[in-house]
């Protein structure tokens, strides 16, 4: 643990970039948090209310219509929206109609309420405002000609089937991982759903053919990890079904029913059809293909952009300041990484050569094969239980964290990043989980590994999506990227201020290669997309400027091509989490306490950042009073 001194310390330029670029390691912070005695300023803040006023309830129910899903996944899909449980997304042209509709509707009657604020309460004014922030993007994308629109969510893509965007990835991984079976009519709504996914995948397949109509073509590259992605996919279906019918056949065997022959029906007869349709679709499109990496090179390419970078970041910074940005961020974090390096007796070359040549060193390696998989999944389970015991230090007021690791599935790996993570069903009885791509074990670095795993789990996305599980059913629903993944950041702050790495040198320099890595992002996203950087350009900043593993980074820079944007807000949200808590300190001195801000940034829920911003000023005028 990093004890703090008695007084504020002054903020330099230079102390305020360090803040903003890794954490706060080195820099003298009041009260940093652990005095008993603090006061319970973000439970006198705390956003819950007491009810659901009845227009978030409505604009909840309509939003969950079009999204049955996330009704699962959430655990809501019972009593009056038990309905959604046997449903699938809409993914054709007349559904993302349906939903854009819902969507326009909805900010109507946000901004209605808005205007006449007669008896809001203030929790309630800050869910009108991240709604009407939440529509009001997502608006904005669905005037766009082509592409999927995140409503509240982190995922926006030109491409609606690609190497990680698609159906024949979202759907068999929904029905195994989220959707119950634990009575027959939980069969039945599997079946029922399975059912839908041959409609699903066309009505997919409907708008990837109106998109390259318009001369929207995905790069070669991405259509290439596509073609072979989904041809394995074709291939586990026609295995006697494969893994869409493993799982219903492994979870009702405590009942009896002709479920899984219905499966296998569904999915040689309808299925595997229309998972045909798709793959040709692709096949074709390879044959228009070229190597351009970037939005810059197609069709509204710079419009679609620019509105991605804005639903990402929650700003209005263009992309041109945020490769400044990270520019500056990233020499600024390796100038933290440099003394480390030496230390540990790496002089010569770059940060990056010399981090590349740490990669290499064996005894940071973990085993090939299954005796590494299970090596890392072990690691990684330790490493849960020594944060979560540490979240008394840095929260007032604790949630579960109730987590599961699980293998990302094997079709889905080669086109996967190294993990990612959420929070479960909103009662509490799903839980969380963090996928780990263990496609080869050399993805993976013993001093890398414990902030992914705080990153995903706790105290990021894990821990602070329980936290907003407790705020109303929309609350729930909508999802920021510049908070989620600046928060996620920030968790892996907390980490190395929890004394994470006071005994670990080597894993320090992991968690600020980490940090780097997204200030990173921020400049190849904004290269690739403004800059006509190339693919090969992206993969080598990565090797040659951070020392990350080739291995990684191609999955990651293909990432960047085919959700424009989405690598930004990781870093701006991060700054701005910061930004407020150094605003905190400053204004606060003394009565400043860890706890009371890191409760009052989860307590306010996932949020744009000029909300978070509003969060906090309420939270240090009631510190205050």
């Amino acid at each position: 643990m990093h004890t703090p001194p008695s007084a504020p310390a002054p903020l330099s330029r230079r102390n305020a970039l360090q803040l903003l670029g890794a954490g706060v390691a080195g820099i003298a912070l009041p009260n940093c948090g652990w005095a008993k005695d603090a006061p319970l300023a973000a439970q006198a803040t705390s956003p819950v209310p007491p009810s659901t006023p009845p227009l978030l309830d409505a604009l909840a129910s309509a939003l969950l219509a079009q999204m049955p899903n996330t009704a699962t996944s959430l655990g809501v899909d019972v009593g009056p929206h038990a309905g959604l449980r046997a449903r699938l997304e809409d993914r054709s042209p007349e559904g993302i109609a349906k939903l854009a509709n819902v969507v326009k509707t909805g900010l109507a009657m946000t901004q209605a309420r808005l205007r006449d604020q007669t008896g809001l309460d203030p929790s309630t004014r800050t869910s009108l405002e991240v709604i009407k922030s939440a529509y009001t993007t997502a608006l904005e994308g669905f005037a766009l000609p082509y592409g999927d629109v995140a409503v509240g969510g982190w995922r926006n893509t030109p491409y609606v089937v690609i190497q990680n965007v698609g159906a024949y990835i979202d759907t068999p991984r929904f029905l195994d991982a989220d959707h119950p079976i634990k009575t027959p009519e939980d069969a039945d709504a599997y079946v029922a759903r399975l059912s839908q996914m041959p409609r699903q995948l066309d009505g997919e397949l409907e708008r990837i053919q109106s998109a390259t109509a318009m001369g929207l073509v995905p790069p070669d590259f991405l259509l290439d990890r596509a073609i072979a992605q989904m041809t394995s996919t074709i291939a586990d279906a026609n295995d006697n079904g494969g893994g869409l019918v493993q799982s219903v056949a492994r979870r009702t065997t405590a009942f009896s029913g002709d479920w899984v022959q219905h499966a296998r029906s569904i999915v040689a007869d309808e299925v595997v059809p229309a998972l045909g349709r798709q793959l040709a679709e692709l096949q074709r499109q390879r044959g228009l293909a070229t190597g351009d990496p970037g939005m810059h090179e197609r069709p509204q390419g710079e419009r679609f952009y620019a509105r991605a970078l804005k639903a990402s970041t929650t700003t209005n910074v263009p992309a041109e300041e945020v490769h400044r940005l990270g520019v500056e961020q990233l020499a600024e974090l390796h100038g933290q990484m440099d003394p480390i390096l030496k230390h540990l007796g790496y002089t010569q070359g770059s940060v990056g050569a010399r981090m590349t040549a740490l990669g290499r060193d064996p005894r940071f390696m973990f085993a090939k094969g299954d005796e590494g998989r299970a090596q890392i999944l072990d690691f990684i389970h330790h490493r849960i239980d020594w944060i979560k015991a540490q979240m008394p230090r840095a929260f007032r007021q604790l949630v579960p964290g109730n987590v599961e690791v699980h293998r990302l599935p094997l079709a889905e790996e080669p086109g996967a990043p190294t993990a990612y993570g959420g929070p479960g069903s909103k009662d509490g009885t799903v839980p969380g989980k963090m996928w780990i791509n263990l496609r080869t074990t050399d993805l993976h670095r013993k001093y890398t590994l414990p902030t992914l795993v705080h990153h995903e789990t706790i105290p990021g996305h894990v821990w602070q999506g329980e936290y907003a599980n407790r705020l109303p059913l929309i609350r729930s629903m909508l999802a920021f990227n510049a908070y989620s993944e600046g928060w996620a950041l920030y968790g892996e702050q907390l980490g190395d201020e929890l004394g994470a790495y006071d005994e670990d040198p080597v894993g320090r320099l992991g968690y600020l290669q980490s940090i780097a890595f997204r200030a990173c992002r921020m400049i190849v996203d904004t290269g690739l997309h403004t800059k006509g950087w190339t693919r090969e350009q992206g993969v080598r900043f990565f090797v040659e400027e951070n020392g990350n593993g080739r291995e990684e980074v191609v999955n990651e820079v293909d990432r960047y091509c085919s959700w424009p944007g989405q690598a930004c807000g990781y870093k701006m949200g991060h700054n701005q989490i910061n930004a407020q808590r150094l605003r905190a300190i400053a204004e606060l001195g003394q009565a400043y306490d860890l706890r009371d801000f890191d409760q009052a940034v989860v307590d306010g829920g996932n949020v744009p950042l000029d909300v978070l911003a509003h969060n906090i000023t309420r939270y240090i005028a009631a510190t205050k009073a």
